[in-house]
C-alpha cells in the first residue's frame, strides 16, 4: 500500500505538562508585558487613533498567541481551533480571526511513534494481522489516519490513532491556555465564560475518548442502517481500543469536489434534502447531535463509482467524536422557537429566547421583537410564507437557491445593525454549539449548490 500524502512529519509531540506549561506561561508573561506597555502608552491622539491602534495591539497579540499555539501541537491546537469555531461571545474578533489559521493538517507524528502505539495497544500478533501504510492519509491535532488491509481477507480499513499523551494533557492543556489568554490580557474571565470554558474541557474529553467515539459510531450506524442515503462505517472492536479506532475505509468525494460540483441540479439537491433531513432527526427524534461543522467529517459516494449503487448517492458521515446529547429540558424551547417561527407567533419567539436566557423581560418591546425577528429569519428558508425570500434566492420553479440566498451573512448584518448587539445576553452554551450545527448544515447545503424547498420536511418533523 501506498499514500499519496506528503507534508511535514515530527518525531514527537510535546505533551509534558510541565514543558507544555513552561512554553505557554513564558509566551503569556511576554505577551502580558508587551499589553501592559501599549495600554500605558496608548493615550496621546484623537479616539479614532487610539482604537486603531488597540486593534492592531490585540490582532499582534493574537497572531502571537496562534504562533504559540501552533508550536506545542496536540490538544492545544485543538482547544484553539475549538474557541475559534464557539468563542465569539468571549473572545474579541482579532483573536477568533488569528486563531482561525490554525493548521494541522500539514503536520503528522512520524511512523515509528505511530507503530508504538498500534504495538501497545493491539500486541504484535494482531497487529501482524494488518498491513498499515506508514503514511497518514490524514493528520489532525489529537490523532492521525492510516489506511490499513486485513491480510486474510483484503478488508479495506483505515485506523485512527491518537497521538501519545494527549488524553493526559487535556486539561493542563486548557488551564494553560486559558491563562494564557488571561495574561495577554485577550479575554475578561466571568461567569460566562467559566461555564463555556468547561464545556470546552467536557468537549475535550469526550474527543479523546476513542472506546466512546467508537460506541457512538456504531450507534448512529444501527440508527441510520435502513436509510440508504448514508453511510456510517462499521468499526472492528477486534483493532480498536483506548487510542485506536479501526473502521471499514468507505470511499467518496470532498463535498466541495469537482466531481460533486459536476453532478446534476436534481442530485445534488437530493442530497442537500438528505443533509437537512439528518439534522432534524438528531433534534427532534434522537437529541443527539453531531456538533462539529467541519467538512472533513462528510463524502460523497457518487452513484456507479467503484461499485457503489447504481440509482443512488450517498453521503458518508465519518468521525463522531463531537456528538453532544441534549437534554428534553433544553430542546423543548428550541423546538417551541423553531415552531413559532415557522407559524408566525413572534411572541411565542419571545417566549423560547427567554427560557434559554439570552433574551429577557426587562429589555424594551422594540428591542424583543427586533432580536425575536432576527430568531425568525434564520428560518427562512424552510418558511411556509416565502414572500419574504430575496428574489436571487428563487430559482424558477419557485425553489430556495441556497447558495445564492447568502443567508447566514444577511442574519448576521440584520442583527448587527439592529439595537439588539447592546442587550445581547451569551446565549447557554449548548444553544452555541447547536447553532453552530445548524450554520454547517445550511453551508453544506449552498457547497451543494442545492436548489429545494425545505418547509415540507420541516412540517414532517414539527406535526408527526
Amino acid at each position: 500500500m501506498s499514500s499519496s500524502r506528503t507534508g511535514k512529519s515530527v518525531s514527537r509531540i510535546k505533551t509534558g505538562s510541565f514543558e507544555r506549561r513552561l512554553s505557554l506561561t513564558k509566551a503569556g508573561l511576554f505577551a502580558g508585558t508587551r499589553m501592559a506597555s501599549h495600554m500605558a502608552t496608548n493615550w496621546l491622539g484623537s479616539k479614532d487613533s487610539r482604537e486603531q491602534r488597540h486593534k492592531a495591539m490585540l490582532s499582534s497579540q493574537a497572531r502571537f498567541l496562534v504562533e504559540e499555539l501552533g508550536r506545542l501541537k496536540g490538544s492545544v491546537v485543538k482547544i484553539g481551533q475549538v474557541m475559534a469555531l464557539y468563542g465569539e461571545h468571549f473572545l474579541p474578533e482579532e483573536v477568533t480571526e488569528a486563531l482561525h489559521t490554525l493548521e494541522d493538517q500539514t503536520t503528522s507524528l512520524e511512523w515509528p511513534a505511530i507503530e508504538r502505539v498500534l504495538k501497545a495497544e493491539l500486541g504484535p500478533a494482531r497487529l501482524a494481522e494488518l498491513e498499515v501504510d506508514p503514511n497518514p492519509i490524514g493528520a489532525a491535532s489529537l490523532g492521525q489516519v492510516h489506511r490499513a488491509v486485513r491480510r486474510a481477507d483484503g478488508l479495506e480499513l483505515v485506523l485512527k490513532v491518537q497521538y501519545p499523551g494527549v488524553a493526559d494533557a487535556v486539561d493542563s492543556d486548557l488551564n494553560a491556555v486559558a491563562h494564557l489568554l488571561k495574561v495577554a490580557r485577550l479575554v475578561s474571565f466571568g461567569p460566562e465564560f467559566n461555564d463555556w470554558l468547561e464545556e470546552v474541557r467536557q468537549m475535550m474529553h469526550r474527543e479523546v475518548d476513542y472506546r466512546l467515539e467508537a460506541a457512538t459510531t456504531e450507534k448512529f450506524r444501527q440508527m441510520l442502517r435502513e436509510d440508504p442515503r448514508f453511510i456510517v462505517p462499521r468499526v472492528l472492536p477486534e483493532y480498536s481500543g483506548a487510542r485506536i479506532i479501526a473502521s471499514t475505509y468507505e470511499h467518496g468525494h470532498s463535498v466541495g469536489s469537482e466531481a460533486v460540483r459536476g453532478l446534476p441540479l436534481a442530485r445534488r439537491s437530493a442530497l442537500g434534502e438528505a443533509a437537512l433531513e439528518l439534522f432534524f432527526r438528531e433534534l427532534f427524534e434522537w437529541g443527539e447531535i453531531q456538533t462539529d461543522p467541519n467538512f472533513g467529517n462528510y463524502r460523497i459516494r457518487i452513484a456507479g463509482e467503484q461499485g457503489a449503487d447504481p440509482g443512488l448517492d450517498r453521503i458518508v458521515l465519518l468521525d463522531f467524536g463531537a456528538v453532544q446529547r441534549y437534554s428534553d429540558e433544553f430542546l423543548a424551547p428550541v423546538i417551541q422557537m423553531i415552531q413559532a417561527s415557522y407559524e408566525g407567533n413572534l411572541e411565542q419567539v419571545i417566549d423560547g429566547g427567554v427560557k434559554l436566557r439570552f433574551m429577557s423581560r426587562d429589555w424594551p418591546d422594540e428591542v424583543l421583537d427586533k432580536f425575536g425577528r432576527v430568531c425568525m429569519s434564520v428560518l427562512e428558508p424552510l418558511a411556509a410564507d416565502r414572500s419574504q425570500w430575496p428574489d436571487e434566492a428563487v430559482n424558477s420553479q419557485g425553489e430556495y437557491r441556497w447558495k445564492q440566498s447568502d443567508l447566514p451573512s444577511r442574519v448576521a448584518r440584520q442583527a448587527a445593525r439592529s439595537a439588539i448587539s447592546r442587550y445581547f445576553r451569551v446565549p447557554p452554551k449548548e444553544f452555541v454549539f447547536l447553532n453552530r450545527k445548524l450554520i454547517g448544515v445550511y453551508t453544506f447545503v449552498a457547497v451543494l449548490h442545492a436548489e429545494f424547498n425545505g418547509e415540507p420536511l420541516l412540517r414532517k418533523y414539527l406535526y408527526s
